[in-house]
C-alpha cells in the first residue's frame, strides 16, 4: 500500500511541471444503490458501464458520502457485455453520522468524446448521485435495484424503447422522471439537453418505460433517469441512472413482441406464459427476462426458449408461486427481444405484469347473540397473514369477484367493521350493539406483510337472536367494593299461549357474569311468577366490576320443562377514566340491546356533597377538561334510550357505578429538535434546539443532554439544563471532536420526552503537517512540528522521502520531530522538496479510523527563503 502510493507520489512529483490530459474517455452509464445494513450503517453498490476499447479501466473509485467523508472504494466485480461494453461494481461499506439526508456521489473524468448533447464531453467529468434517507421511522429501506442493463442500440427515424427494470424488495412505490445529466461535483452540465426527438421523448412515470420517438441525428447520446422511492405517501430516496444511447442510420427494423397483458396467480399455481416475437427482417432474435420473480431464492421464475427460427422466437415464462411471493403491487418482469442484425442490434420491450394473491381464509361460521354475532373462520393453508379484515353488509350480495380482484369494491356495500390477529371476532358495532330485525352478512378478508389482501371468503348471513325475555334495565343501583346493588328488569313476555306445549307453570331463570359479554355466565337466582319481572342483584363489586345478565324463561311443567326462546344478555354501563395533564376521558362500556341515544355525565360537588350534570354526549367518550392535577373526581353517567317491543317504542333509563379518577400529567412533552454543528477551531460542539413550549407542549422546565463518542455504544445523558428558555450548550469532547447527541425535554411532573433524533457530527480532522521549515540553526522553526492539539492522535507512522524515493526520515511520534537530518547519516539534509506519507489513527465515531495524508516539506537551509537546492 505504501509502495503503491509512494510510486503515485513520485510520479505526481516528476510531472508536477507538466500540463497534460490524462483523463479518460470510458464512461458510458452508471448508477448508484445500496442496502441498509443497521440503523445508520449502508452498503453501496456503484455499477459503471465503460468502454472496453479505451485504453482506460479503473480499479477504484472515490465516494464522496454526503456527510463530509471520501472513501476510496476497489472494483468487487467485473463483467464483459456486448457491444465493447464492460459492467464495473464497486461495493463499500459507510455509517452514516445520525439521520439526515445524503447525497451519495460518485465522480469520474471523463465522459465518451462525442456525446452530441453534451458540449465538450471528452473533458465533462462523468458522475453520478443517489439520495439517501436515514430515518429510523421509516423503517428497514433498501435502494431499487436496477435490473436492465443500459446497453441497448437505436436507430434513426424508429422508435427506441428502454426500461431500467427498477425492482423494489420492500415493495416501495417507484415514482420515474428524466432529469439532466451532472458533471464535476454534481452539478448540472452546462448546456445539456434532452437528445432531440422527432415527436418526442418521455417516461413513463409509473411503469419506467422510457420512449424515443423517433431519433432524427445519429450518434452517441446521453440521458438521466431518476427513479423516487415512496412510502405511505412519504419520499424516502432517490437514484439516478445515466445512460449512453448510440444511434445509427440502418435499414433495419427492430423486433416486435406480441402484447402481453397481466396475469394473476394463487399462490401454490404456476404461472405459465408463451411470449412470442417476430422480426419483419427476418433476423434471428434473441429473448430475455428480467425482473423480481427471478431473484428469489426460493422457487424462483424461469424463462426458458421454446422455439427460434429466423424473424421468429418464442419462450415460455414459468413461475411455481410460495407465499413468500404475496406481494401488494404486480411484479414487473422486462422481456426484451434483440435481433442479430449484422451492423446494429435493435430490440422491443414489453412488460409482464404478474400477481401473486395470497389465499383467503374459509370455514366462516356466524352465531348470533341478541345484540352482537360472534365470528370464527380458518386461517389460510400454509401462507400466515399478518391479520384479517372483518367487512359486513345488511342482506346478501352474490358478489364474484374476477382472477386480478382482490379485497371488496368499495361499491359492494360491506362495510369494514374490525380487525383481528386471529381468526374470532365479535360484531357488536363497537360496542353499540347491533340492531334487531336484519340479516347481516359477512366476509373475512386476509391482508399479508404489505398490505397485500387476499380474495374474500365466502359469505356467511345471520339474523340476530330475538331475545326472550327481552331485558329493559341494567340498573346500577348502588357503588361499593362489597354490597354493591344492580337492578335488572325485563318485560312480561306475551303470546305464551302460542308456544306448544307452554301451559306452565313458568319459572325465570337469572344467569350473572363478571364481564361485558356473558362469557362467564352463572346461575345466581330464580323466580316463578310471571308478573315478577324485576331482580335486585346485591353483594356485588360494583366499584371495580362490570357485570352482564341473561333472564331465562323456562316452562316447568312436570315431564315437560324446556327453555322457552333465546335469553337476552345485556351488561352495566361501566366507566373506565383516562387521567391526564388537567383532564379526564371517561369511556361508556356496554353491551345492551337497547339504543342509548344520549348519555348525561355527572361529577360529585364536594360543596354540596350531590352528583352534579356537567355535560350532555351522543358518543360514548367524553372528556372532561380544565381540571386540576392532584385532585380527585369523581363520575357517574345515565344513560337514556329506548326499546322496542311488538313496534312499541318504550324509554330506558339505566346509571352507570361510580368512578373516580385524579389527573396528573403523565404525557410525555414532545421531543426537541435539535442541530449540531461543529466549531473545529474552539475545540467544541454547538447544540441548539427549539423550545416545545412554544409549539407542542406547555410546561417544560428543562432538557437532559445525552452524548456518545461512537456509534457502537449507547447514548449517556451529560447534563441536565434548567430552564425551558435555554435551547443551546456547548460541548468540549475529551478524546474527538466526532460524537453523537440527543436531547429530551422535561417536563414540571418529572415526564421526560422521547429523545430527539440522534444527530451526530464527525467534520474535524485537527491533525495538520506544515509544508515549509528551516533547520539552518537560527534558532526559527529548525524542527519540524505537526500542528494542532495531539491528543487526537492514538497511533502515527510516518515517511518522509527526497526526490529520488530514498527514505530520510521516519517517525511514530505524534509531534513528528525532525530536526532535518537524514536518519541513516544524521547529516542535515540538503535543501529542497520533500514529501511524505502520514498514516494517522484517529478515533471518530466508527470507531478508531486510519486516515492517510499526503504532502510535501520546503525544507530552507539558507538565510533567504529563495534557496532551495536543486540537488
Amino acid at each position: 500500500m505504501i509502495f503503491n502510493r509512494l510510486y503515485i507520489l513520485i510520479l505526481i512529483f516528476t510531472l508536477a511541471v507538466c500540463t497534460s490530459n490524462l483523463y479518460a474517455t470510458h464512461n458510458r452509464a452508471g448508477e448508484i444503490t445500496y442496502v441498509q445494513i443497521s440503523e445508520l450503517t449502508f452498503e453501496i453498490t456503484v455499477t459503471t458501464y465503460t468502454y472496453t476499447l479505451s485504453n482506460v479501466d479503473r480499479t477504484e473509485l472515490e465516494v464522496e458520502w454526503g456527510d463530509g467523508t471520501f472513501t476510496t472504494v476497489p472494483r468487487y466485480e467485473l463483467l464483459t457485455l456486448p457491444d465493447y461494453y464492460q459492467r464495473n461494481r464497486y461495493v463499500a461499506r459507510h455509517t452514516f453520522p445520525g439521520p439526515g439526508i445524503y447525497v451519495i456521489l460518485v465522480q469520474d473524468p471523463n465522459r465518451n468524446y462525442g456525446v452530441e448533447n453534451i458540449p465538450n464531453s471528452v473533458n465533462t467529468v462523468f458522475s453520478v448521485k443517489t439520495t439517501l434517507f436515514v430515518n429510523p421511522d421509516f423503517g428497514t429501506n433498501n435502494a431499487p435495484v436496477l435490473l436492465n442493463p443500459p446497453i441497448n442500440q437505436a436507430a434513426q427515424y424508429k422508435t427506441f424503447l428502454h426500461n431500467p427494470g427498477a425492482f423494489d424488495y420492500e415493495g416501495d412505490s417507484l415514482v420515474y422522471s428524466l432529469t439532466n445529466c451532472t458533471g464535476e461535483d454534481g452539478e448540472d452540465i452546462v448546456g445539456y439537453s434532452l437528445p432531440p426527438a422527432t415527436k418526442s421523448i418521455v417516461i413513463n412515470s409509473i411503469t419506467g418505460d422510457l420512449v424515443w420517438e423517433t431519433p432524427p441525428d445519429v450518434g452517441g447520446f446521453n440521458l438521466a433517469i431518476q427513479i423516487e422511492e415512496w412510502r405511505n405517501g412519504i419520499k424516502i430516496g432517490a437514484i439516478t441512472r445515466d445512460m449512453q444511447i448510440d444511434v445509427f442510420a440502418t435499414e433495419n427494423n427492430p423486433p416486435e413482441i406480441d402484447s402481453i397483458g397481466e396475469i394473476c396467480v394463487l399462490v401454490g399455481d404456476t404461472a405459465n406464459v408463451l411470449i412470442k416475437s417476430t422480426d419483419l427482417d427476418l433476423n434471428s432474435i434473441e429473448l430475455s427476462a428480467t425482473g423480481g420473480p427471478f431473484l428469489f431464492e426460493t422457487s424462483p421464475a424461469t424463462f426458458q426458449e421454446v422455439s427460434s427460427i429466423p424473424g421468429e422466437a418464442v419462450s415460455k415464462f414459468t413461475w411455481i408461486t410460495h407465499c413468500n411471493h404475496i406481494r401488494k403491487e404486480p411484479y414487473t418482469v422486462l422481456i426484451n427481444a434483440k435481433d442479430d442484425h449484422p451492423e446494429v442490434n435493435l430490440v422491443d420491450v414489453e412488460r409482464l405484469l404478474v400477481k401473486v394473491i395470497g389465499p383467503e381464509p374459509f370455514g366462516l361460521i356466524t352465531e348470533p347473540g341478541n345484540a352482537f354475532i360472534r365470528l370464527n373462520w380458518n386461517a389460510p393453508i400454509d401462507c400466515v397473514p399478518d391479520k384479517y379484515l372483518i367487512y359486513r353488509r345488511v342482506g346478501s350480495l352474490n358478489y364474484v369477484h374476477d382472477s386480478c380482484t382482490t379485497g371488496l369494491p368499495d361499491n359492494s356495500g360491506y362495510e369494514f367493521v374490525g380487525e383481528s390477529e386471529d381468526t374470532a371476532h365479535i360484531d357488536n358495532d363497537n360496542g353499540e350493539g347491533l340492531v334487531q330485525g336484519f340479516d347481516y352478512c359477512y366476509r373475512i378478508i386476509a391482508e399479508y406483510a404489505d398490505g397485500a389482501q387476499s380474495f374474500p371468503s365466502d359469505e356467511q348471513c345471520t339474523s340476530l337472536a330475538l331475545g326472550f325475555p327481552n331485558i329493559t334495565n341494567v340498573s346500577v343501583e348502588s357503588t361499593d367494593l362489597t354490597n354493591g346493588k344492580i337492578m335488572v328488569r325485563w318485560a312480561k313476555p306475551t303470546r305464551l299461549d302460542t308456544i306448544p306445549g307452554a301451559i306452565g307453570p313458568f319459572k325465570y331463570i337469572i344467569y350473572r357474569s363478571d364481564d361485558q359479554y356473558g362469557m362467564r355466565l352463572e346461575r345466581i337466582d330464580s323466580l316463578e311468577t310471571l308478573e315478577d319481572t324485576s331482580f335486585l342483584d346485591s353483594g356485588l363489586n360494583t366499584t371495580g366490576t362490570q357485570y352482564s345478565y341473561e333472564i331465562a324463561l323456562y316452562n316447568v311443567t312436570p315431564g315437560n320443562r324446556f327453555r322457552i326462546g333465546i335469553p337476552q344478555l345485556a351488561s352495566s354501563i361501566f366507566l373506565e377514566l383516562l387521567p391526564s395533564d388537567n383532564q379526564v376521558e371517561i369511556n361508556i362500556l356496554k353491551n345492551t340491546p337497547w339504543f342509548d341515544n344520549e348519555y348525561v355525565i355527572y361529577r360529585f360537588n364536594n360543596s354540596t356533597a350531590e352528583f352534579d350534570s356537567i355535560a350532555y354526549s351522543t358518543d360514548r367518550t367524553f372528556t372532561d377538561t380544565k381540571l386540576k392535577n392532584g385532585v380527585n373526581y369523581c363520575y357517574k353517567v345515565k344513560s337514556i334510550g329506548s326499546y322496542v317491543i311488538d313496534t312499541v317504542e318504550t324509554s330506558t333509563i339505566n346509571w352507570s357505578h361510580e368512578n373516580c379518577q385524579t389527573p396528573e400529567d403523565f404525557q410525555r412533552p414532545c421531543p426537541p429538535a435539535l442541530n449540531v454543528v461543529s466549531d473545529c477551531d474552539n475545540l467544541k460542539n454547538i447544540l441548539t434546539w427549539n423550545n416545545p413550549n412554544l409549539t407542542c407542549a406547555n410546561d417544560v422546565i428543562a432538557y437532559k443532554v445525552y452524548f456518545v463518542q461512537n456509534t457502537e455504544m449507547s447514548l449517556d445523558s451529560i447534563i441536565r439544563i434548567e430552564g425551558a428558555e435555554i435551547t443551546s450548550f456547548e460541548h468540549f469532547p475529551a478524546e474527538s471532536m466526532g460524537g453523537c447527541y440527543a436531547v429530551a425535554a422535561i417536563d414540571s411532573f418529572n415526564n421526560e420526552s422521547d429523545a430527539s433524533y440522534v444527530q451526530c457530527v464527525d467534520d474535524c480532522s485537527y491533525y495538520e503537517l506544515p509544508n515549509v521549515f528551516s533547520p539552518n540553526g537560527d534558532g526559527v522553526n529548525d524542527v519540524y512540528f505537526a500542528t494542532n492539539p495531539l491528543e487526537y492522535v492514538k497511533k502515527l507512522e510516518m515517511n518522509i522521502y527526497n526526490r529520488w524515493g530514498e527514505l530520510v526520515y521516519h517517525t511514530t511520534d505524534p509531534l513528528i520531530n525532525w530536526d532535518g537530518k537524514a536518519q541513516n547519516t544524521n547529516s542535515p539534509v540538503a535543501a529542497g522538496v520533500y514529501y511524505y506519507i502520514c498514516d494517522v489513527w484517529e478515533p471518530r465515531i466508527s470507531g478508531l479510523e486510519l486516515r492517510n495524508i499526503v504532502g510535501f516539506i520546503h525544507v530552507y537551509t539558507g538565510t533567504a527563503i529563495g534557496e532551495i537546492s536543486n540537488e
